[in-house]
């Protein structure tokens, strides 16, 4: 029988008190936040409690909030068992973005992780193979950062944000 994201929470609040910074169970995405500080113990324990038992991390993906420099990590979990779903984000300083590795808990963080780090610059610490996954091993900076500056040329090769290939009116 699923557990309904209200008793997901609550769960979770009482295990955890303050750690748990914020619960939005009634939200579209029903989920809570926590700092990267606490993420080790919350997912062991979302991973491993028999009542919650998420088996499946189905999406791992980051997100800037540059104006409050910070990033976030989200983590959508399902229970196969179970049938029912949570989300967790995790917060972390923009300037020392540093989470723990879940890769030992879920073996599909491997690939999410490193594309977060790729394209955020967030550093997942423990995990055993973080390096760039979608760009190239000599790119500069990390793609998906609301500041980043899009580079003129890459080794030589032309590169620009607008549809060159389109042809232009005369």
């Amino acid at each position: 029988m699923p557990l309904k994201p209200s008793l997901i929470a609550e769960i979770l609040k009482t295990r955890f008190g303050e750690r748990i910074v914020e619960s939005f169970p009634a939200d579209k995405h029903p989920r809570v936040h926590i700092e990267a500080s606490n993420w080790r113990e919350v997912a062991k324990f979302l991973r491993h409690d028999p009542d919650l038992e998420f088996d499946w991390l189905a999406c791992l993906t980051g997100v800037d909030y540059v104006a409050h420099a910070e990033l976030a990590v989200v983590y959508d979990f399902w229970s196969t068992r179970s049938d029912h779903t949570f989300a967790v984000k995790v917060f972390c300083p923009r300037d020392l973005p540093h989470v723990p590795t879940v890769i030992d808990l879920w073996a599909s963080a491997g690939w999410h992780e490193r594309e977060a780090f790729d394209l955020l610059g967030i550093l997942f610490d423990g995990h055993p193979d973080l390096r760039r996954i979608l760009c190239a091993d000599d790119w500069a900076g990390h793609p998906l950062r609301k500041d980043y500056i899009f580079p003129q040329s890459y080794q030589g090769i032309p590169a620009t944000p607008e549809l060159t290939w389109q042809k232009k009116a005369p």
